[in-house]
């Protein structure tokens, strides 16, 4: 399950490009907290404490403290400098104890399939319904000894108690294949076997 964060954050009353370009040279990063029909709160968050909180978290989970009250908040979307290692901008849903969320969950492929096959993922990321302060960080799915031919689909997985799956159960998350190389040939020797008896079977050619 997401592990609970406490952040201290500011109230922003700056907005804008310029805005937030200050914000980040001074070490914070802009926040937006909205949801349950309220007015959009803006925010600023403390740039080396959040960015190591969310540090391959996927669903965090925050309390947000400022104005001498809390509030608690799933990160919703995170905007990174596409090449520099920082945050430009946070968005933050307002959610409550008991309240369920629809959310993505990723997919760990565990184990080792039988020897001469491949596990191809073919869904990095599920979809579920949970409650707000216990979604799971992932769920595993275990390969081992699994043979060519055989799938995992969504429905087959093992998800904890009060979390709902909402990707389709029947989509196929993972299946265990041979390597291209090896299926082509094995593909060329089942089409040797079915030639080569209709071959030998051909009647000789009857003597004038």
């Amino acid at each position: 399950m997401s592990d609970q964060i406490t952040l201290a954050a500011t109230l922003r009353t700056e907005f804008g490009k310029g805005a937030a370009r200050r914000a980040r040279r001074a070490h914070t990063i802009p926040a937006v907290l909205y949801g349950h029909g309220t007015e959009p709160v803006h925010l600023t968050l403390p740039g080396h404490d959040t960015f190591l909180a969310l540090k391959g978290r996927a669903n965090a989970l925050i309390t947000l403290e400022f104005e001498s009250h809390q509030e608690l908040a799933l990160v919703k979307d995170i905007q990174r400098d596409p090449i520099k290692p920082v945050i430009d901008h946070i968005d933050l849903v307002l959610v409550r104890k008991g309240e369920k969320v629809r959310v993505e969950i990723p997919v760990h492929v565990v184990g080792e399939s039988a020897s001469g096959t491949v596990a191809a993922q073919d869904l990095a990321v599920i979809k579920v319904v949970a409650d707000a302060t216990r979604i799971p960080e992932k769920v595993e799915v275990s390969v081992e000894g699994a043979v060519a031919g055989t799938v995992f689909r969504a429905g087959d997985l093992t998800l904890p108690p009060g979390t709902e799956l909402e990707t389709d159960a029947e989509a196929i998350v993972i299946g265990i294949a041979l390597p291209a190389t090896e299926a082509a040939e094995a593909a060329e020797a089942a089409v040797g076997e079915t030639t080569a008896p209709a071959a030998a079977a051909a009647p000789e050619s009857a003597e004038a």
